[in-house]
């Protein structure tokens, strides 16, 4: 029985989505952006990476293909005339969000078609109440931040506070998030989780999708850095997801990153955490070691959103990118006969659009099978239909919501 490997290369967007403008995306375009940077010469970086974008593994199994099905334009550098050797296309989201949570689990067959809660723009932005209910039972003397902010700047500006004060680091984003900061020694990392686990429990009635410990290390504001010991605490999903088919039917979903996490641990049997993209594609190749037949090794890069998307750091994101893609030949290498390998994302972050939100884009949909010519699936209506292909694959229910395109 085949094995099927599922690489989420986290906000890896190409190309704004026809909803994108309800979202204030219109025009926004992750990897068209990024390659036109590069090749204007705005992504060179001393001691990192120079000139136009170069993804060669990539591009013949069929990016630059799918990146032009997108937009309608050629990506600068990829090749869009290269005959492509996996399945190529492009998949639009349906779920109301575009953020972490709802892009996964609809790959994973369930689309999110409710809202989620969201905090407002202002100081102070979580509901009082709560926060002194999660004072309370935690026994904190306080709490700061309470706004929206980006995790890097925040604890460069609250960090040295924490310390002195003993009080954690509330903030969140344009997403349906609460996120925790606090210093694994000067705080505890098990004292973070067992307030990140209050705060779930407090937060549920808002309809919140994430609670997020952010554990961070240094002494002083030059000297932070955040941790690999970071911990989502998600809701469930609202059904049965293409992972929990996989478990009924006798199958092992190996998570590698985030990826059990963003599930609330629910059809994942085994976990692989891993610091950074490079550590987390040795973890997947460490699965695939593991995986046995039928089973599913489900992978998320995170580096390419949190630490170039978020950041609007386009020579970072393009250097990200090319290091993948000189990598991708280790996992193709370890793929058996019968194996399928699809890449994709869960939404995009175009690093050259304004704020520093996530953006409603396509993303790229390449399955690639040892020996078996490549064509085109076209544009997908839905991410389901990734995970209706992997159950197809490996011979499991079909959900209700995509439709395979292994036979397209």
């Amino acid at each position: 029985m085949p094995r099927a490997i599922l690489v989420v290369l986290d906000s890896f967007g190409i190309g704004g989505a026809e909803d994108a403008d309800r979202f204030g995306d219109a025009g926004s375009d992750t990897l068209g952006h990024i390659a036109a940077r590069c090749a204007a010469g705005e992504g060179d970086k001393a001691g990192l990476r120079s000139g136009p974008l170069t993804l060669p593994n990539m591009s013949r199994l069929g990016l630059g293909a799918a990146a032009k099905l997108s937009t309608g334009q050629p990506v600068p550098g990829l090749g869009s005339d290269v005959i492509p050797e996996a399945l190529w296309g492009y998949a639009a989201e349906v779920s109301n969000g575009k953020d972490t949570p709802s892009g996964h689990w609809e790959i994973a067959g369930v689309p999110v078609r409710f809202d989620w809660g969201y905090f407002p723009p202002t100081i102070p932005t979580f509901p009082a109440d709560v926060i002194a209910q999660i004072v309370a039972e935690a026994g904190l003397p306080g709490i700061i931040g309470d706004k929206h902010a980006s995790g890097t700047e925040i604890i460069a500006e609250l960090g040295e506070e924490h310390i002195r004060t003993g009080k954690p680091i509330f903030y969140t984003s344009a997403d349906s998030v609460v996120q925790i900061a606090a210093h694994e020694t000067h705080f505890g990392l098990e004292r973070l989780y067992q307030v990140c686990e209050i705060t779930r429990r407090l937060i549920d009635p808002y309809n919140i999708g994430r609670v997020i410990a952010r554990p961070f290390l240094g002494e002083t504001s030059a000297t932070f850095e955040r941790t690999a010991n970071r911990r989502d605490y998600s809701v469930l999903p609202p059904e049965p997801t293409l992972l929990d088919r996989l478990t009924v039917a006798g199958r092992t979903v190996i998570g590698v990153g985030k990826i059990s996490d963003i599930f609330a641990h629910q059809g994942v049997a085994k976990v692989l955490k891993g610091a950074g993209n490079d550590q987390l594609v040795d973890k997947t190749l460490v699965a695939m070691d593991e995986a046995k037949d039928g089973d599913l090794v489900f992978t998320n890069l995170i580096d390419f959103d949190s630490l170039y998307g978020h950041r609007r750091d386009v020579p970072g994101y393009a250097a990200a990118l090319e290091h993948f893609d000189a990598r991708l030949p280790e996992i193709m290498a370890k793929m058996l006969p019968g194996d399928l390998l699809i890449l994709t994302a869960d939404h995009g972050c175009d690093p050259t659009w304004r704020g520093t939100d996530h953006t409603r884009e396509h993303v790229p949909v390449l399955g690639w099978r040892p020996g078996v010519a490549g064509h085109a699936i076209g544009g997908r209506k839905t991410y389901a239909d990734i995970g209706e292909t992997v159950a197809d694959h490996l011979g499991v229910a079909l959900g209700a919501n995509g439709v395979s395109f292994l036979r397209a």
